[in-house]
């Protein structure tokens, strides 16, 4: 039977036997260097043996984890989770992108009359001209001197209609100038007709809204003949290309003006004043 001194002295793990010099077996670590008289009898000297005891499978894995961990610190960080999302855009996002690219090289193309220089600098005094006829300035003044000379109530509630959509396009416009802040074209001269601090935005085109609703307005509550229909509507398409080619908006400013234009007119349909309502409204402010 074997002694309990046989049994403590079993061997561990991660040790291995060496004949000592009174002929008995002892368990070395590997982790650390073995006495001088096993290696005198196994002829190396201590460098030699540590560096084969430092060759030891768990003396590998812990080299291999901390070189893993020293080259993951030293190296290019992991990209985080939106650079990834960012490398990945959606569709929508390109096709954004791809159309505003399309709108500001169109509106490069279109500006012909950007500046005197220009290929048709020639007409752009002329492209002014149309410019100063879709202010807000003049159709306010004149709907307000049309609503003054008018002698009848038909025509009184007409120009009262029209003067309220002029003051509500020009809060609309204002508004929405005011939350998208979209620069104007890079070649456009900042030399408009009474410009205010707003004005210097681009998204939407005032001009083609306000030429939009008053096109609408005069074609539904004016008897025109047919050549003066069609030159309303003349001159509405006029004043929204006369903003592309002078530089002021791009094509999609323009565009958007327009449809805005369209809708604050059926607004004015729905919120249509009498005189005697409008009477009534004052009193009740008063």
């Amino acid at each position: 039977m074997p002694s309990p001194k046989a049994k403590s002295s079993s061997p561990r793990s991660g040790s291995v036997p060496a004949l000592s010099s009174n002929g008995r077996y002892e368990f070395l670590s590997l982790s650390r260097s073995p006495p001088p008289h096993l290696l005198q009898r196994q002829g190396s000297d201590p460098t030699s043996a540590r560096l084969r005891a430092s060759e030891s499978p768990t003396r590998r894995r812990g080299s291999g984890s901390s070189n893993a961990s020293s080259s993951s610190a030293s190296g290019a960080p992991p990209l985080p989770e939106e650079d990834c999302m960012r490398l990945n855009p959606s569709v929508l996002g390109i096709a954004l992108s791809s159309l505003l690219a399309v709108d500001l090289w169109l509106s490069k193309r279109l500006g012909v009359c950007a500046c005197e220089d220009s290929a048709w600098g020639s007409v752009r005094p002329l492209m002014k001209l149309i410019e100063v006829s879709g202010h807000g300035i003049p159709w306010i003044a004149g709907a307000v001197y049309c609503l003054y000379k008018s002698d009848s109530a038909a025509g009184q509630e007409v120009m009262l209609n029209l003067l309220f959509a002029l003051l509500l396009d020009v809060v609309l416009v204002g508004v929405v100038k005011a939350v998208v802040r979209r620069r104007r074209p890079s070649h456009n001269r900042m030399d408009m007709f009474a410009t205010f601090s707003v004005d210097r935005y681009s998204f939407p085109s005032g001009h083609a809204t306000r030429a939009a609703m008053c096109a609408r307005f005069l074609l539904a509550h004016l008897v025109l003949a047919a050549p003066l229909r069609v030159l309303v509507l003349l001159w509405a398409v006029l004043v929204g290309l006369s903003r592309v080619m002078l530089g002021r908006h791009n094509v999609t400013d323009v565009a958007f003006g327009f449809g805005m234009g369209y809708c604050q007119y059926n607004l004015v349909q729905g919120l249509w004043l009498s005189p005697a309502g409008l009477h009534g409204l004052l009193g009740l402010l008063g």
